[in-house]
C-alpha cells in the first residue's frame, strides 16, 4: 500500500487533502507543522509528501533542506503553495521539491495527480 504524508499546518487544508485521497487505497498520515513533518520524514518512507510552503515554525522549503539526500530521493514531493511566484518555486526546486499545485487547488486534480505518481507498477 502506497503511503502519503499531508504536511500543513491548517487543520481545515489537512481534512481537505485528506478527504480527497481517502478513495485511493493508500495509507495517509498528517503532521501539523514543518517540525512534526520532518521527524515523520525522517522515521518513515512515503512515497508521496505534500508540503505546505508557508508553515508554522519551518517551512516546507526548510524541511526538505534539513532532508539527507537520500530521503528525498526515496518520495516524490508535491508542494502545495500559494506563493506562485517564480523565484519560490526556484529556492523550493533546489531544495528537492518534484511538483508544485497553487492553492487554492482543486481537490479532483489533486486525486488525478496522486493517482498518477502513485500509480502500482
Amino acid at each position: 500500500m502506497k503511503r502519503v504524508l499531508v504536511a500543513d499546518d491548517e487543520a481545515s487544508l489537512r481534512m481537505l487533502i485528506v478527504d480527497s485521497l481517502e478513495d485511493l487505497n493508500m495509507e495517509i498520515e498528517e503532521a501539523r507543522d514543518g517540525k512534526e513533518s520532518l521527524e515523520k520524514i525522517e522515521k518513515e518512507e512515503y512515497d508521496l509528501i505534500i508540503l505546505d510552503y508557508m508553515m508554522t515554525g519551518m517551512t516546507g522549503v526548510e524541511v526538505l533542506e534539513q532532508l539527507s539526500e537520500d530521503k528525498k530521493n526515496r518520495s516524490v514531493i508535491l508542494m502545495l503553495t500559494a506563493k506562485a511566484q517564480e523565484k519560490d518555486q526556484m529556492t523550493a526546486k533546489k531544495a528537492g521539491v518534484d511538483h508544485f499545485m497553487t492553492k487554492p487547488f482543486s481537490p479532483m486534480k489533486l486525486m488525478e495527480f496522486v493517482e498518477e505518481v502513485c500509480h502500482d507498477e
